[in-house]
């Protein structure tokens, strides 16, 4: 299930005079690493009389690097992009086994890369604290090293409550945690200095986070947001050997996702800064607009279809049925019916077993209940079934058989041979190994007679003796 969103973002600086402007870097085009997929991207700027050269940073982010050539007295920057949000499980990765606990270390040419992700940003005695409570809650014999992730983002979460400051640049660590608030951009370099100094390469991520209202409200935990939202946010990001990098959101408490789209990461925040760059002293002006709409969407169980939409369906499919008809068309239905336990649905026989005690005995009474109730003259067949790469032995199928007209293919209801495994009171032939004797079994070209045909078929591989 996936939903089509078409994201808007236009910025603009308006001053009280003509400016002359510096060359400005743009970070607002989905980084490299972002997992979700981007169908179409553009960013126009304005003045229009500029030069605009694509080209990566040192850390592979997407820039903009724009030079004015005139005076001017706005800046605009407008970007259109399109993406599409499949779900992500966030915890879809494998690590290295060396570093599956903590406390590990790089290895050293990997740490020597990895170094700018490993300097420690200045603290104080409120981080340092911070740090020695959350290594005091770990065992003394390591713990997992995504549960220890998990915990870390749920404490800074638990710690720094999220408003929305307006102030430029970062708040240092130290002044987030004296004050026990901060926006998203503090609170994630508050976790980036934190699993720093837990021996962990960690960076700054800022981007688009992309949050579409619920379907249906959840039984447990937080509503969510009530209609669909786009802003510029930011989390962190940790280099883990064997998954590369995991982004942890700790204004939420939560990895990052979908809808975490990430426009540039960089070992201190100022490298990803969404727009830098200079202008001649003025008063200015600063204004966002954003949003997000949904293009496409497809059916989930969470929003089934709505009676207008079944009606639309019921139509198109009384128009195939009349074409088919009118084309002298017939259809018929293949495959098996996949049957489960009404009192035994936790068994493996039902669910992943290929074999079980009494999958085919079931299989053998209800046989019969549709040959006596449905195929009154037919007669019941057990044949080879499926054999699937891989399996030792074909499958065995159970097969009702009887003619569409009514007239009977077969007599004498007593002279079809017992059910060897699934017949009531057959005990002398519930046997491992058991075969009826000659002439008990229907030969198969009886069945040539049968114009209809209900198949049960077997779960697994027949058993050698049979």
């Amino acid at each position: 299930m996936s939903t089509r969103i078409a994201l808007y973002h236009r910025t603009v600086y308006r001053f009280d005079r003509e400016v002359r402007l510096g060359p400005h870097s743009i970070r607002l085009r989905p980084a490299p690493h972002c997992r979700t997929r981007v169908a179409s991207y553009s960013l126009r700027v304005e003045p229009e009389g500029h030069f605009l050269n694509w080209q990566q940073d040192p850390h592979g982010n997407h820039v903009a690097r724009v030079v004015f050539p005139e005076k001017t007295r706005e800046l605009v920057l407008e970007v259109d992009l399109v993406a599409d949000l499949v779900a992500i499980n966030a915890f879809d990765f494998f690590l290295e086994p060396e570093v599956e606990r903590l406390p590990f270390a790089y290895e050293p040419a990997l740490a020597a890369s990895l170094a700018p992700c490993l300097v420690v940003p200045p603290g104080g005695p409120l981080v340092e604290e911070f740090v020695a409570a959350f290594r005091r809650g770990l065992p003394a014999s390591g713990t997992r090293t995504v549960d220890a992730l998990v915990a870390v983002n749920r404490a800074v979460y638990d710690r720094v409550r999220y408003l929305i400051r307006m102030e430029p640049g970062v708040q240092d660590p130290e002044t987030t945690l004296a004050l026990g608030s901060g926006s998203c951009r503090d609170s994630a370099w508050l976790l980036v200095a934190v699993l720093r100094r837990l021996g962990l390469a960690a960076r700054f991520c800022s981007g688009y986070l992309v949050q579409l209202a619920a379907d249906v409200k959840p039984l447990d935990g937080p509503p969510g947001p009530t209609s669909d939202f786009t802003d510029l946010h930011a989390w962190a990001e940790v280099f883990l050997p064997g998954a590369g990098w995991v982004g942890f959101d700790p204004t939420s408490g939560l990895l990052a996702a979908e809808g975490h789209l990430p426009l540039a990461a960089t070992p201190d925040p100022a490298g990803a800064a969404p727009v830098t760059g200079g202008v001649d002293p003025c008063e200015s002006d600063f204004q966002v607009e954003m949003r997000v709409s949904r293009l496409a969407e497809s059916p989930r169980t969470t929003r089934p279809f709505g009676e207008p939409q079944w009606d639309r369906i019921l139509s198109l499919g009384e128009q195939v049925d009349a074409a088919l008809v009118a084309g002298d068309v017939r259809l018929t239905c293949g495959g098996e019916p996949t049957y489960v336990s009404i009192d035994d649905f936790d068994s493996p026989q039902w669910n992943i077993a290929a074999l079980g005690d009494d999958k085919r005995a079931r299989a053998g009474e209800l046989a019969r209940r549709l040959l006596d109730r449905l195929a009154t003259g037919g007669v019941l067949l057990e044949s080879q079934g499926k054999w699937y790469p891989g399996e030792p032995l074909p499958r065995w199928s159970l097969e009702v058989v009887w003619r569409d007209d009514g007239r009977p293919i077969w007599r004498h209801r007593g002279l079809i041979a017992p059910d060897a495994l699934g017949a009531a009171g057959v005990e002398a032939t519930d046997r491992p190994g058991h075969r009826p004797a000659a002439g008990q079994r229907l030969s198969p070209p009886a069945r040539r007679g049968g114009r209809s045909r209900s198949d049960l078929r077997h779960g697994g591989p027949r058993a050698a003796a049979e």
